[in-house]
């Protein structure tokens, strides 16, 4: 396909996930499915452009209007995203044969038209100014907003916020997480080595292989057996943090479509039970499907409004209560980078309060001695530690636990940092997660 229609295929796809406000890789994966004469290499570099623009989105905003001067104010909406796309791949790829010819059909402004050899070269030179605000260069510079810079510099000093920064702008890999139940790690590569698929071990999770070359896993015939999911290393370690027993009463409260409710299942050997809920059918369904795929037959989806609901014939019952709370999802930037451009402060208010009102609902389920753990996907003291003290002042009956006892037999124990288990992209290569673990004292 030539490259003037690759460039409006990509224009189309950033403003439709401009406008849905979805995860990119939902949208992209839509996008393809009703685009199906789009061949493998169209469709790398499509996504690929698409991708990079949302990464580097601010960085693209500030090169293009210093290219454009006095001419940015020409710019409708379409010939923006356009010309997004255009600078991260001249601007910051650096290695994209653009010609004026490849973009000028795709342009709908006349004037532009008759910029566009100008505006390229200018591209091809244009760099960053320096800045003089920290939070403003690290914003800039990685493209983030300010806001969320300013609370990463808070949290992790400069240096830290910048390199987690520029780690959530690199492109995850993937990784899988081996069904235990059906296969050994060696078994799962030797199958996957059959159809063509080379893997090597994670660095952290004792059940992990990498994949280091994009295919598409669901396609296989070992994924169709079972024999894996694929799920980033970071959430694949939190359930062992919680090392269920076999004969354990598990519930997981906000299981979704289950990646880590397989996990729980994997880990206690089948046995046992996990009580698995959601508020949404959909999901649960998704689950159902995966857990047969899994051969997981220990696990009992159940669809809740909320999850005080399960009170009335559960209470002080299960041996561990696990929250993978509802977050703003900041630690999964490096899949979704469009979430930098949806996620608000406004937002990530109404969470904090959401992730407190789950963890009051969930403790009456907790027998006494029991554990209460709390999980999230973000990067945020908001959604973290805040509502872990807060939780503790008014339930004077749990405490919060160090998780190293529980980290030691996976050879986990430098992931606890003080109080809490914390994993970043670039501190662990993993998405980034927090955990906590409370106990039931009475």
């Amino acid at each position: 396909m030539q490259l003037a229609s690759l460039l409006g295929h990509a224009q189309e796809l950033l403003a439709l996930i401009r406008e849905s406000g979805r995860p990119a890789d939902g949208v992209i994966d839509s996008f393809f499915r009703s685009h199906k004469y789009l061949g493998s290499q169209d469709r790398r570099f499509i996504a690929e452009s698409v991708y990079g623009t949302l990464r580097h989105l601010r960085r693209s905003e500030v090169l293009l209007w210093k290219s454009l001067g006095e001419q940015n104010h020409r710019i409708g909406r379409e010939d923006g995203l356009l010309l997004l796309i255009v600078t991260y791949l001249i601007s910051i790829m650096g290695d994209e044969p653009l010609s004026a010819a490849d973009i000028r059909p795709r342009l709908k402004s006349g004037p532009l038209k008759e910029l566009l050899p100008d505006l390229l070269q200018r591209l091809q030179k244009s760099e960053l100014h320096s800045f003089d605000d920290v939070v403003e260069r690290i914003a800039v510079t990685h493209s983030f907003p300010d806001w969320i810079v300013v609370k990463l510099v808070d949290q992790y000093g400069e240096d830290g916020a910048e390199r987690l920064c520029a780690s959530l702008n690199e492109q995850a890999t993937t990784t899988l997480r081996v069904n235990t139940l059906k296969a050994s790690v060696e078994e799962c590569q030797e199958a996957l080595r059959r159809e063509g698929v080379e893997t090597t071990r994670t660095r952290l999770s004792p059940f992990g292989l990498v994949v280091p070359k994009r295919i598409n896993m669901f396609q296989l015939a070992s994924f169709r057996e079972g024999l894996f999911e694929v799920q980033d290393e970071g959430s694949q370690l939190l359930p062992f943090f919680i090392d269920p027993k076999p004969t354990a009463r598990i519930l997981d409260a906000c299981a979704g479509a289950g990646g880590k409710t397989l996990t729980f299942s994997a880990l206690m050997k089948n046995r046992g039970e996990i009580v698995a809920t959601d508020v949404h059918h959909r999901r649960l369904e998704e689950l159902r499907k995966r857990a047969r795929r899994a051969g997981a037959f220990n696990i009992r989806p159940r669809l809740v409004k909320q999850i005080s609901d399960l009170s009335k014939d559960a209470s002080a019952s299960f041996d561990a209560v696990f929250v993978d709370a509802p977050c703003s999802g900041l630690g999964t930037i490096r899949r979704n980078p469009g979430l930098k451009w949806t996620v608000t402060e406004e937002s990530i208010r109404e969470l904090s309060e959401k992730q407190k009102r789950l963890l009051d609902e969930s403790a009456p389920l907790v027998r006494p001695g029991g554990r209460l753990v709390y999980a999230t996907c973000t990067l945020l003291r908001e959604e973290n530690e805040d509502v872990i003290h807060h939780f503790l002042r008014s339930h004077p009956h749990f405490q919060l636990i160090h998780p190293s006892a529980y980290l030691s037999r996976w050879n986990l124990e430098r992931h606890a940092d003080d109080q809490f288990v914390k994993l970043t992209p670039h501190g662990d290569g993993t998405d980034g997660f927090f955990c906590a673990m409370l106990q039931r004292v009475s």
